[in-house]
């Protein structure tokens, strides 16, 4: 059976707000949810970003949902780190947590003043990253000299089973490379072929676990309102990689797509005030193969939204 999950985006919403978006999800049905770990908003006019680590420890403690969240380590996060935070989480609240781990933007990862890595690199890291934080979780003391550096760390609060480390992907060719290490994969909304191209790589090259998918969305009550809710908060977001990886400013998305669209925004994202609409898309992503599917309504008011969505989880 499919789980329908609640997406709590930290570059757009107050933590308070968020925490009690959440608590209303778990209210109305939903069984699971997820967060977004961001250091800089997509944009100026989105105008948050609180630390998703220690907002994650209020989320489980004031709910039953279990929760994931995409993270980077190796830049802006040391691994160790990454590490101790997943572990801590999932001593505390076991079975209730697991991370997806990807490359990262440099919009986040600029701030410690380093170079921003090509992918080719930005992806040797991840898998070095990767090796570490697993082996930290298995209780292991590791050393480790490469394009991230560990001298003799070891994690004295282990959770009784490691959580699962999800694999973030937008593109086949990155589905084929998670298999490799991941214990499931994440993607984000796309058409279906693509959708469909990107989980049997995955599955091809025998990746194992659950296929995740957020779905960006737009609901109010009629279309103009969602469409506008969504070219507002959204039309930063449109853009294929690597400018998306590659901006390093709030500002810079702001100028890039001062020119975007509303019938671009809804091109990436699914906009409509028909609530049978978009449980139709929903289930179409869930005969795709998804089995965890989380909604991320990319307005800042959540409650009218979690309300109307109630049909979801039934």
């Amino acid at each position: 059976m499919t789980v329908y999950g609640i997406h709590a985006s930290h570059e757009q919403i107050h933590p308070t707000a968020l925490l009690t978006a959440v608590q209303r999800a778990e209210q109305a049905g939903f069984t699971a949810a997820m967060s977004s770990d961001h250091f800089s908003p997509w944009s100026s006019r989105q105008g948050h970003s609180g630390f998703a680590w220690s907002w994650l420890g209020a989320a489980l403690q004031a709910t039953n949902l279990p929760f994931g969240v995409v993270t980077a380590p190796g830049q802006r996060y040391h691994p160790a780190i990454t590490a101790q935070a997943i572990g801590t989480l999932a001593a505390m609240y076991p079975g209730r947590f697991w991370a997806a781990l990807g490359t990262g933007e440099a919009s986040n990862e600029h701030i410690t003043g380093d170079g921003w890595p090509r992918k080719d690199l930005r992806n040797a890291r991840l898998r070095e990253c990767v090796d570490v934080i697993r082996a930290l979780l298995d209780g292991e003391e590791v050393s480790h000299d490469g394009l991230i550096r560990v001298d003799r760390a070891k994690l004295w609060t282990l959770p009784d089973e490691p959580p699962q480390l999800i694999g973030a992907a937008v593109s086949p060719e990155t589905a084929r490379w998670c298999a490799e290490w991941a214990d499931g994969l994440i993607t984000v909304n796309a058409p279906p072929e693509r959708l469909r191209e990107l989980a049997g790589a995955y599955r091809d090259a025998g990746g194992r676990g659950k296929l995740h998918l957020q779905v960006h969305l737009s609901w109010a009550e009629d279309d103009d309102t969602a469409l506008k809710i969504a070219h507002e908060q959204w039309r930063t977001n449109v853009f294929k990689p690597p400018v998306c990886w590659d901006l390093e400013l709030a500002e810079h998305f702001d100028v890039v797509a001062e020119h975007v669209t509303p019938e671009e925004v809804a091109q990436v994202v699914n906009v409509s005030s028909d609530l049978k609409w978009h449980l139709e898309q929903l289930h179409n992503y869930s005969e795709l193969g998804f089995e965890e599917i989380y909604l991320h309504h990319v307005g800042q008011d959540l409650i009218p939204f979690i309300d109307a969505f109630v049909e979801v989880t039934r």
